[in-house]
């Protein structure tokens, strides 16, 4: 029984029903089919499961980013990336890893980073001779991994799935996160010298000073963020408030460049991201209620542990279940559908939640690089204007180096649980 709803629902995702109608109508039929418990438990879950609170930081964080990429924040992170690293070989391409980076701090979404990121890149990495698909694949890779430096949608969904801390979650992903980015700048160094690629200028300390205070107010904003966590006095979904009212702020009263036809702008693409993720949230609470209901999560921990009881060989199991599923399924999708059924075997073999977090982060961040959906890849592609399948090419030598990143958070703990241990959570 388990395995048809599972079957209905990559069924109605291969013939284009959005999953958030896919994870309801799959869960309806089975309830019509089964016929032993009344439809209104759909209705009742729809609405508890997009209510929680912590679900409240989505939104927020969505239009956080929306609001740095129109209001010249993002192009000033860029410039002060440019003087810290455009002095070795290949600067511009660690300049985008490192940009991606501190636009993740307050975005939390790999595909606002890859748009904002790469509206401003792209175009510039062309002018001094990158190949256009190595400059989208970069950005691309850059994204994904960047996606571990909270904060990050992805985490907060997992922490509300898991029941676990948001906060210790999303301090549990700086170093990895860090890891992660530091061998795409590696790789980029390579392509780099491979195709002799050029030094974008001089390392200049008044340079740094410079573009470090043009950045100030942008960098005020993961400041906001991460003060307010780290000392407690407000909650990831109130910071994500404060994140926003700052890019606000800073957009239309500081740098004078959010005019009111892009805020509007920016609002309604904001609520459409928002309406996506969050009706399939909603509609995964359904579906998790059918699956609590049947046991299924226990029948899964029980198949698993009969096949073998090695930890390293069932992480290893989980590794691929996850990133096959960020192959087809939105990250929000995959982790809605996916960790309710697992959360017993992690628990049951002694695997740390928030070190298991940030597994599932890193393998769903290897998916968005994979067809068929790969939606970062597809998103850079556009933005570059050259066939999806041209940046697929050029890409998946770094997205190799992403997952051979994802096996070292897996099988080194450290990575993923330093800092919550170094903060005595």
């Amino acid at each position: 029984m388990e395995w048809l709803i599972l079957g209905m629902i990559i069924f109605l995702t291969l013939i284009n029903v959005p999953i958030g109608f896919g994870l309801s109508i799959a869960t309806i039929l089975f309830l019509l089919w089964k016929g032993t418990v009344s439809l209104s438990v759909v209705p009742l879950n729809l609405f508890s499961g997009a209510s929680s609170f912590p679900l409240l930081a989505i939104p927020l964080f969505i239009l956080a980013g929306g609001l740095m990429e129109t209001s010249g924040i993002s192009l000033r992170l860029v410039n002060m990336a440019n003087s810290m690293v455009g002095f070795i070989r290949g600067g511009l391409a660690m300049v985008t890893v490192v940009a991606t980076m501190i636009q993740s701090e307050i975005s939390g979404s790999s595909v606002a980073d890859a748009a904002a990121i790469g509206n401003v890149v792209i175009p510039a990495m062309e002018k001094r001779g990158y190949p256009r698909a190595l400059s989208a694949a970069i950005v691309s890779n850059a994204a994904s991994a960047a996606i571990l430096i909270p904060p990050s949608i992805p985490m907060i969904i997992y922490a509300w799935m898991a029941e676990v801390s948001v906060a210790k979650l999303f301090f549990a992903g700086f170093l990895p996160g860090f890891v992660a980015c530091g061998a795409m700048m590696v790789l980029s160094y390579y392509y780099a010298r491979k195709y002799n690629l050029p030094v974008e200028q001089k390392f200049s300390i008044r340079l740094v000073g410079k573009s470090t205070a043009e950045a100030f107010w942008a960098l005020f904003i993961p400041v906001v963020i991460w003060g307010g966590i780290f000392l407690g006095i407000a909650t990831a979904t109130e910071v994500a408030a404060l994140a926003v009212l700052a890019a606000f702020i800073i957009g239309v009263f500081i740098y004078r460049e959010l005019p009111t036809s892009e805020t509007i702008r920016v609002l309604k693409d904001s609520a459409g991201q928002t309406a996506v993720v969050m009706l399939i949230v909603a509609s995964s609470a359904v579906l998790g209620w059918y699956l609590t209901s049947e046991q299924i999560p226990q029948k899964f921990a029980r198949m698993i542990l009969e096949t073998t009881s090695n930890k390293y060989l069932i992480l290893l199991f989980l590794n691929v279940f996850f990133f096959i599923a960020g192959m087809f399924l939105h990250s929000a999708a995959a982790i809605i559908l996916i960790v309710p059924i697992v959360m017993p075997l992690i628990r049951q073999i002694g695997i740390d939640p928030i070190h298991f977090g940030i597994i599932v982060t890193i393998n769903l961040g290897v998916g968005q690089q994979t067809p068929p959906v790969a939606t970062v890849l597809f998103t850079t592609a556009a933005i570059a204007r050259i066939p999806f399948w041209e940046v697929f090419k050029a890409s998946w030598p770094f997205t190799v180096v992403l997952a051979l990143v994802t096996l070292l958070v897996t099988y080194v703990p450290w990575f993923s649980l330093a800092l919550v241990n170094l903060v005595n959570w």
